[in-house]
């Protein structure tokens, strides 16, 4: 109900600029390895390209892997309103219906799709799925994105699950408010 007037503006925006479905989903991965679908806004050009990060029926992990790609900093896929909602995180606000069902939670490592599987060890995926996925999470709020690797992230995803406390889950969340107020990018 509080979010009504922003996703009512949001979904006009989207459909004048352009084609296609108001919302994104997607197959992520969350808690003990469970799929769900995750909803975002959508911010980028409809394509008909299947980049849905799931592995298709008679394919390997390792080749949808190859096929899958992921969104990169000035991706010119990305709409103008998209720009817009990815810079103040309105894009994320419908997973709060992906919080509410209970798939994720405000703060966890950020859900990865199955194709992502091949990024990790089988140890470190079993442990950063042993806790429900979040809207936002340390590794975000800790480093810029483009000034760090892969190897980085998953380090701190790791770190937040081993070292998880109530304070540091509501240090972050304080911190994901000053950057959404600042309309910092991760």
């Amino acid at each position: 109900m509080l979010f009504s007037p922003i996703i009512l503006l949001v979904s006009i925006f989207i459909k004048v600029e352009s084609k296609g479905p108001i919302f994104f989903r997607q197959i992520r991965v969350g808690k003990r390895e469970k799929h769900f679908k995750i909803l975002k806004f959508r911010s980028m050009y409809h394509s008909s390209i299947n980049n849905s990060g799931s592995v298709d029926k008679g394919k390997s992990i390792e080749e949808a892997r190859k096929e899958y790609q992921s969104t990169k900093t000035n991706d010119s896929r990305i709409t103008k309103v998209g720009k817009f909602i990815r810079k103040y995180y309105i894009d994320e606000l419908p997973q709060f219906w992906n919080v509410f069902v209970g798939d994720m939670s405000l703060v966890g490592p950020r859900p990865d799709t199955p194709v992502q599987e091949v990024d990790y060890s089988k140890r470190q995926w079993q442990l950063r799925n042993k806790v429900r996925p979040g809207i936002t999470g340390l590794a975000q709020l800790s480093i810029k994105h483009s000034k760090f690797g892969h190897d980085m992230r998953i380090n701190m995803d790791i770190f937040y699950v081993k070292k998880y406390s109530f304070c540091m889950y509501f240090y972050i969340i304080l911190k994901t408010i000053l950057h959404v107020v600042k309309g910092s990018s991760y």
